[in-house]
């Protein structure tokens, strides 16, 4: 099943008596847990009916001891082991899987990796429960992903703005969850979120951003690329050097793969790049103009070393501030 719907049959209070969630996205094993520990229960049941564990502190008999008690004044009583990787003995929850309680709702949250189901105690996780694995997004998945949690708090979002949120933010779901909660706060139901919303809730410029950034680079727009990259320097922490050179590395990547495709057909190039609008591939298109195949190689090996500098690798060490290092960049960039 997916992550929407297994919310969907929560949601519906169709319960199954185990899930077992696992995997290397902790946004989506948070949500459904989160949701089971604050929905499944009337808050006037939990105290006797519901125990919250942490795989760290309990053994398998424990948990098996909390998952055999009969719901006291409930329909069902609800145990959910937070961490459960940290579990030495999670396999021996075998024998209570393959006989569990139709009353226990029984959530084992295993993180940050996923579990093998292929071996016995996985199998039989799949045949009794609910298994959910939680992967995480792709970049390029990240602003659909912003866009349908958007849809969910009956609010839309321009493309860009949903570009600009995901370059800045990254993959990682909760702290984009939380952002995107500032912006269901401050706006009123069916309203389009736009840069200029991101820049003022958020507090990610529409002006001075990676996008306009590379935009500015794609047209050769001199002192729009100067007054930029001014901003970033004097603006460090909201625009670090690492992101920067990352962005740029994956703009320049696509530059690159644009110059064997510039004869292929829109829709095919768009599907190669991992494009979401003609108009971004309109933005490419002028880059290849400005950028012969040999520079842009030149570019890509500049980026690889202006990242390891970023990082401070040891045998690379220039000594320089970050913002000097962006500027140096930007003119190998440029010239």
């Amino acid at each position: 099943m997916t992550y929407l719907q297994i919310l969907g049959d929560l949601k519906k209070k169709k319960f199954q008596p185990i899930y077992f969630l696992h995997g290397s996205e902790p946004y989506f094993i948070d949500a459904i847990s989160d949701f089971i520990e604050e929905n499944a229960l009337p808050e006037s049941e939990r105290s006797f009916n519901q125990a919250v564990l942490y795989g760290r502190d309990v053994d398998h008999l424990t948990v098996i001891d909390n998952a055999r008690r009969y719901p006291m004044m409930a329909q069902h009583s609800v145990v959910i082991v937070k961490e459960a990787q940290d579990m030495k003995d999670l396999k021996d929850l075998e024998k209570y899987v393959s006989n569990p309680l139709d009353s226990t709702i029984l959530v084992l949250c295993h993180k940050h990796k996923s579990f093998n189901t292929s071996t016995k105690f996985g199998k039989l996780l799949q045949e009794k429960g609910i298994v959910f694995d939680s992967k995480k997004l792709y970049d390029n998945q990240v602003p659909d992903w912003i866009h349908d949690y958007l849809q969910h708090q009956k609010l839309k979002i321009t493309p860009g703005a949903a570009d600009l949120l995901a370059e800045y933010l990254g993959t990682d779901l909760s702290l984009i969850a939380h952002e995107m909660e500032k912006l269901a706060l401050h706006l009123q139901a069916g309203t389009e979120i736009t840069a200029t919303h991101v820049e003022e809730y958020v507090g990610i410029s529409r002006e001075y951003n990676i996008f306009e950034l590379q935009k500015a680079l794609s047209n050769k727009d001199l002192p729009k690329i100067a007054r930029i990259t001014h901003n970033f320097v004097e603006n460090p922490k909201r625009n670090p050097l690492i992101m920067v050179v990352g962005s740029l590395a994956s703009f320049f990547t696509k530059v690159y793969m644009l110059h064997f495709l510039k004869n292929a057909p829109d829709s095919e190039v768009q599907k190669k790049l991992g494009l979401r609008s003609t108009y971004a591939l309109k933005e490419y298109r002028s880059a290849l103009r400005h950028f012969p195949l040999a520079k842009t190689e030149q570019i890509i090996a500049d980026l690889k070393t202006y990242d390891l500098m970023a990082k401070g690798v040891d045998f690379i060490t220039t000594g320089k501030e970050d913002g000097e290092l962006l500027k140096e960049l930007v003119w190998k960039v440029v010239n």
